[in-house]
């Protein structure tokens, strides 16, 4: 795999020219243990000093986990769903966190995500409400700032700064994975192309650079060509304009 990634470092160029800054940051999801996988994305955010917001689902976190965090500051613990399970009919798209429940039970489930982590990691667990497979419904987005939550994060550019009054949006962009066809990488090419359409969107104005720019991993499905692409990706974007970028703790 030798991915040309002229196009990105000339995109960089440009933004380092203009004076710009990308704040950036890094989401990965459904972490329920220690696992080598794990530890493999732990050295790798070690390495590069870039925090890891690590999106976790809580019906099924264990004590190992807790240990692994508190043991490592790069890994930030955000709040994936509560059980990662699918309540869409088979002719939908999945969703966890859609109206076809009680309000009170979704709300249930969401508030029960956040006090079951609190109770594991303590004040290291940042108030960020992680839908799996990055869907909710707006009605259910609404009560999450009376829940405790304060960042919604989902996927593709934001819209508006604020999914709901009170709950900031701060989403992912990037995907180096083929979901629909290898469940390797996806054409490391076309994801090169795909991020310098981004940070050209971003720079034009076209959509909001005030937003951090979100690179998404699942660490426990990763093969080598992933975990290359990513660090790769990753280096390259801290070595230009990008500047890490941290959820707020309250």
């Amino acid at each position: 795999m030798r991915p040309d990634w002229q196009p990105l470092q000339e995109e960089l160029r440009r933004w380092r020219i203009g004076g710009l800054s990308l704040p950036l940051w890094w989401r990965d999801d459904d972490a329920i243990s220690v696992t080598p996988q794990l530890a493999q994305l732990t050295a790798l955010s070690d390495a590069m000093t870039l925090p890891v917001h690590l999106a976790v689902i809580p019906r099924d976190a264990d004590a190992t986990l807790a240990a692994h965090i508190t043991a490592h500051p790069n890994l930030i613990p955000v709040v994936h769903g509560w059980a990662h399970q699918n309540h869409a009919p088979a002719d939908e798209k999945k969703s966890e966190f859609r109206l076809d429940r009680p309000i009170g039970e979704i709300t249930s489930d969401a508030g029960g995500g956040l006090a079951r982590l609190r109770a594991l990691f303590g004040d290291r667990l940042r108030p960020v409400f992680v839908p799996p497979w990055n869907r909710i419904d707006p009605e259910v987005a609404a009560q999450l700032p009376q829940l405790g939550y304060r960042v919604l994060s989902t996927a593709t550019p934001r819209q508006s700064k604020l999914a709901a009054p009170g709950l900031e949006q701060v989403n992912t962009h990037l995907d180096p994975i083929d979901w629909r066809g290898t469940r390797g990488l996806a054409d490391p090419d076309r994801l090169i192309i795909q991020m310098v359409r981004l940070l050209q969107d971003r720079r034009a104005g076209r959509t909001d650079n005030s937003e951090p720019f979100g690179v998404l991993t699942h660490h426990l499905v990763h093969d080598h060509d992933i975990w290359t692409f990513t660090q790769d990706l990753l280096h390259r974007l801290l070595d230009g304009p990008g500047t890490p970028w941290t959820a707020p703790r309250n």
